[in-house]
């Protein structure tokens, strides 16, 4: 079977009338630091970096694993910090469980509260406020010799941008966003650099006030670059799937949330591929599809070996999952976004040419059709690995550090 290749279309094109094709805009290709031994920043001065995540999804930890893999192969000493360890205790469980049951019983909610933080400023600072209670134990958690902080987590700056802003962490802190729309959660001040995924993302940051945006690579491992189609085969042997038919990779991120069930009935009614849903640690969700005639997985521990098996993915919010089908060359439809950054992040990955973003059920077929049979030719241009963003920062600091130390000149 020949490798399903992205479709490409002119800017704008439309297949049917409700589908938002993907232009010939670059899709920004990942870069591997352990790969990349000829990059001047190979060989920094060591350093302690910090990188600050939370457990709130999989999108924010799994983004932090991935360059702390990446720095370690540059030489720099990395440890990680939940942001959450820097509340008490019960508001761990509050943050994470009050975001799940939004996002899965009341998405209006959410949505809700997402609009009201993309419009309101003041909305912001009130955030910005009440996580003012975690700046001591904040503090309290940064390892000694730390020359730089790595957010991954929007929250984590409005803690730490303001310890900056206001002189009380001599550290250096870079933020990674997660998503392709750049949300003003993410936005504080004293984050000294803001790094993105895609130029329209630092358009919005630039716009949210932002004075240094770096266009970095998505940090997704290497593992999800395109293999050849030899392998796909033996991927789909490793998980009991048809050797012969057109495969819709459904997903839907760790927790299964959106309207998963609709999604995979309609797809499966296309009658042009067949649904592979995977239900992260949903396990309710994965109760519901059990008598569905598609093939339902749980959690998925080697997501690249799946990606490899398929043709096609078919996605709800545009964050980690979604920026790996786009590193492994995979078409991508976005459908039935979530509220709040899902529909927000749909918006950005359609128009960038990304994704193709489908509106209807009618307009499935025709979708799906053209993404597993089409060829691309479409340009892929390497961006800036974010270890090398990282690296460099660290280099500064060690010589700004040196200098602060060096004795007098007589």
């Amino acid at each position: 079977m020949n490798q399903p290749r992205r479709l490409t279309l002119a800017p704008g094109a439309d297949l049917t009338g409700g589908i938002r094709a993907p232009s010939r805009d670059a899709i920004v290709a990942p870069t591997d630091a352990r790969a990349d031994r000829g990059d001047p920043v190979g060989h920094p001065d060591r350093g302690r970096v910090l990188v600050v995540s939370a457990d709130i999804g999989a999108g924010h930890d799994a983004a932090a694993a991935e360059l702390a893999d990446r720095l370690a192969a540059h030489g720099i000493m990395v440890e990680r910090l939940n942001f959450f360890a820097a509340l008490p205790r019960p508001l761990h469980s509050v943050f994470r469980e009050g975001y799940r049951a939004m996002l899965r019983w009341l998405p209006w909610s959410y949505d809700a509260l997402f609009t009201i933080t993309d419009r309101s400023p003041l909305a912001v600072r009130a955030i910005r406020t009440a996580l003012r209670l975690a700046s001591r134990r904040m503090l309290l958690r940064l390892p000694p010799g730390t020359s730089l902080v790595v957010t991954t987590f929007p929250f984590a700056n409005q803690v730490l941008g303001p310890l900056r802003h206001r002189g009380r962490l001599d550290a250096s802190v870079v933020t990674y966003v997660t998503d392709f729309v750049v949300h003003p959660t993410w936005m504080a001040p004293g984050i000294d650099t803001y790094c993105v995924i895609h130029r329209a993302a630092q358009r919005h940051a630039a716009a949210h006030g932002a004075h240094d945006v770096r266009v970095v690579s998505p940090l997704v491992s290497a593992r999800f670059a395109s293999s050849p189609s030899d392998d796909k085969r033996a991927a789909r042997a490793r998980f009991g799937l048809p050797e012969q038919e057109r495969l819709a990779l459904i997903v839907a991120g760790s927790w299964g949330v959106g309207d998963v069930v609709r999604t995979a009935a309609e797809v499966l009614a296309t009658g042009c591929v067949t649904p592979v849903v995977v239900c992260g640690r949903n396990d309710e969700l994965r109760r519901r599809l059990h008598a569905f005639p598609g093939h339902v997985l749980g959690w998925v521990d080697d997501m690249p070996t799946l990606m490899r098996a398929v043709d096609v993915v078919v996605e709800n919010a545009g964050g980690l999952t979604c920026q790996q089908s786009l590193a492994a060359g995979l078409p991508t439809v976005t459908y039935r976004p979530i509220p709040g950054h899902g529909r927000a992040n749909a918006e950005v990955l359609a128009e960038a040419g990304l994704t193709t973003y489908v509106t209807t059920a009618a307009h499935l077929r025709p979708a799906l059709t053209a993404l597993t049979t089409a060829q691309n030719d479409a340009p892929v241009v390497a961006a800036t690995d974010m270890a090398a963003v990282v690296s460099e920062a660290v280099r500064r600091s060690a010589r700004a550090t040196r200098r602060r130390n060096d004795p007098p000149v007589p």
